[in-house]
């Protein structure tokens, strides 16, 4: 089992759009991948579930990654955090 934390820095949260590219992610790996915040556990490749975090700017995003490609999907999902939820898509725009 791989883990990794994440501390939500998108003034906006995890809202919508960033939790379902997360989602996307995650559901690119054959591993099951937990995610835990406030005292809840979501599926990571649920976006509902995800979403009912409430993952604010500040919230602590603990990830519990299992299976045959798990040491892959913690790097994606890593680097997908660390690239900024959706700052990279609005300096594009």
């Amino acid at each position: 089992m791989k883990e990794y934390s994440y501390t939500v820095k998108d003034k906006n949260g995890l809202h919508a759009r960033p939790a379902g590219k997360l989602v996307t992610v995650a559901k690119g790996f054959e591993s099951e991948i937990k995610v835990r915040a406030h005292g809840k556990e979501a599926d990571g490749k649920r976006l509902l579930s995800v979403m009912s975090l409430g993952a604010k700017q500040g919230t602590e995003l603990r990830f519990e990654i299992s299976g045959a490609d798990e040491a892959q999907a913690c790097e994606a999902i890593k680097k997908h955090l660390e690239d900024g939820l959706d700052e990279n898509e609005e300096k594009g725009s």
